[in-house]
């Protein structure tokens, strides 16, 4: 039974901590005072803030489905709801995907789009073989469309030049572009269904936060406890003056890991352009909106700063108790006060009425070209010293809640 020190606890952290106790002795820091990480949620006046974001639960996997319920009565304490996206483009309401309802917009942009379809140009090729994430934009869904929705909404939401995002880090995120399926869903009218979270699970009360606490359940966490530095005696490490520990993992940010561990020798060991890699925060803004039946409306308009509008008072009634009507939240992605947000949001629909803001520092991690390679290497070195990396700062992989637990399980196979 080896004692293993997980640092955060975020739903990587807690997933850790619930499969690997179940060998080992394993305790959990987190400079927060409560668990949840990306995921936490506050309430104000009774309504329910999801203060990142709106987060949800679903999985294609078998064994992360068994695996979570195992904490969870789902009729009880879930309700599954089908997932109602849409796009706000030009003033009008659009269905999501767009691709998926090119009948909704007008016949002379249609034209143009089915043009682009039919130019001798447009030979799409594997997904991985564009060099960028807009060279795979453009060739997919024709220029019309690129300029139209993909390439405002992107750079908004990414808060870069897309020509800098290399595609790997698409693979299993989302479904592959099919000129067939784009037409068929047009002629036949076909809804999305191969989208990961076209249906999903959401708790009844307190959404991801309920999540999180349950998943807290019966594990040694300690919070309010930031860990600046990290030492190694005899091999075994030393959490700012907690320890000893056989095992280290890491689901913090892997930019600052170098710092920590500058008083065991390892830090020096890791590649210097580590510390480089970009990010983006998100500034929330938590409002009363007026009722509908939208779960997630996306904003291409560049004249809005905002990207996403995420309804989280139609995920569950707990989430609006305190007020008389739903709630939302609005995302941004950057640095923004709360007097900017309260402005930009009277340029959306829903007579918006702010409640609350947040802003995280991290709230996206972005690729660039070797990214992936630097964090290999540092995996690779980190793992000799029996410290592994999990999570999605610290993988520096776009991880949902699902996929944060999937490599919380395959981390148990090399631990173990």
């Amino acid at each position: 039974m080896a004692k293993i020190a997980i640092i955060g606890a975020g739903i990587s952290g807690l997933a850790a901590g619930q499969i690997l106790g179940k060998k080992h002795q394993v305790e959990i820091f987190d400079k927060a005072s409560k668990p949840g990480g990306l995921v936490k949620c506050d309430r104000i006046n009774d309504n329910l803030f999801h203060k990142v974001g709106g987060h949800v639960f679903n999985s294609r996997n078998q064994a992360v489905l068994d695996w979570f319920w195992n904490f969870f009565d789902r009729d009880k304490e879930f309700i599954k709801a089908k997932r109602n996206a849409r796009i706000l483009l030009n003033g009008k309401v659009i269905g999501y995907p767009l691709e998926n309802f090119l009948h909704q917009l007008d016949k002379g942009l249609v034209s143009k789009i089915l043009d682009d379809f039919l130019s001798n140009d447009y030979q799409p090729k594997d997904p991985f073989s564009y060099s960028n994430f807009a060279e795979f934009l453009k060739s997919n869904f024709g220029s019309t469309l690129y300029e139209l929705y993909f390439k405002p909404y992107n750079e908004k939401i990414w808060n870069t030049d897309l020509t800098n995002i290399p595609l790997h880090w698409l693979e299993g995120k989302l479904p592959m572009p099919n000129l067939k399926e784009m037409l068929l869903s047009n002629i036949v009218l076909q809804e999305e269904t191969e989208m990961v979270h076209s249906t999903f699970y959401y708790a009844k009360e307190n959404g991801s936060q309920f999540i999180a606490n349950r998943l807290a359940e019966g594990l040694k966490i300690h919070y309010n406890a930031e860990i600046s530095h990290i030492q190694k005696r005899e091999g075994k490490f030393w959490l700012s003056g907690s320890g000893p520990f056989d095992t280290l993992i890491y689901t913090g940010d892997i930019r600052k890991i170098g710092a920590i561990l500058s008083e065991t020798g390892v830090g020096e060991n890791l590649p210097k352009s580590l510390k480089n890699l970009p990010s983006n925060g998100t500034s929330n803004i938590f409002c009363e909106t007026d009722p509908g039946d939208i779960s997630w409306l996306y904003l291409p308009d560049p004249d809005v700063k905002a990207h996403r509008i995420i309804y989280t008072g139609n995920f569950a009634e707990t989430n609006s108790r305190g007020s008389n009507r739903q709630t939302c939240v609005v995302e941004f992605s950057g640095n923004y006060s709360f007097e900017f947000m309260s402005d930009q949001i009277k340029k959306l629909p829903g007579n918006l009425t702010p409640l609350g803001f947040n802003h995280e520092p991290n709230s996206y991690i972005l690729h660039s070209s070797g990214s992936k390679e630097l964090i290999n290497e540092s995996r690779e070195i980190l793992k000799k010293e029996q410290i592994f990396l999990l999570g999605r700062f610290a993988e520096w992989e776009y991880y949902n809640m699902d996929k944060a637990i999937e490599a919380a399980m395959l981390l148990e196979r090399e631990i173990s």
